[in-house]
């Protein structure tokens, strides 16, 4: 399969640029595929957005390569179900076998397949050079927390992780609060699949 218009070009070099990262996972293991992936990051400029102007033969930003791949690998963890993704990648190609298609069919397939609203993950990455920042504040047991540096009405599931114990926030762009499963914890560590930033504050 192919892009309609240039400006689409991600579709080629993202998953390129993961196929490189399921190579290495294939033949070293799954640490090793996130390895690659995240490593790749250090080249991300977001310069310009990754998806270019229509119909000017505007390629978009280099960044198609190493942001894309690393959104792809973030999408994976936010579906959370391997064998789901497998089979999204391998109906990509089977669905579109020799054909020209757009941005939009590709991300209506992702979403619908994965039956998750992934719209916001892909206008944020593909349509801007934002990247989220997930700012949280600890209050007693409880963790608030929201994004920010983000499109508007903006959510994403994020894993982090407060202390050893794993949680999934639900974050949008409004505060929202979770009791913690353990008190006397003030540290958060976002799982490093997830292509973000995040910040720690004393108030809200």
């Amino acid at each position: 399969m192919t892009d309609q218009d240039i400006a689409d070009m991600w579709i080629h070099e993202s998953f390129a640029n993961y196929a490189e990262a399921l190579y290495v996972e294939c033949q070293y293991g799954k640490q090793a595929g996130e390895d690659y992936v995240i490593g790749c990051r250090r080249l991300i400029r977001n310069d310009r957005p990754i998806i270019g102007h229509y119909g000017v033969n505007d390629e978009g930003s280099e960044d198609m390569y190493y942001k894309g791949g690393n959104m792809l690998n973030m999408i994976r963890h936010i579906i959370g179900n391997d064998s789901l993704w497998r089979a999204i990648l391998r109906g990509l190609n089977q669905t579109f076998w020799h054909q020209t298609v757009t941005s939009r069919q590709i991300e209506q397939y992702i979403i619908q397949k994965s039956k998750s609203d992934l719209q916001p993950v892909f206008d944020q990455y593909l349509r801007t050079t934002q990247i989220p920042e997930l700012e949280y504040v600890f209050r007693n047991d409880t963790l608030w927390y929201r994004w920010t540096n983000v499109i508007p009405d903006f959510h994403m599931p994020v894993r982090v992780f407060t202390g050893n114990h794993p949680l999934v926030l639900h974050a949008t762009t409004n505060w929202q609060q979770i009791t913690l499963p353990v008190s006397g914890v003030d540290v958060l560590k976002i799982d490093r699949n997830f292509y973000v930033n995040s910040r720690k504050l004393t108030q809200m």
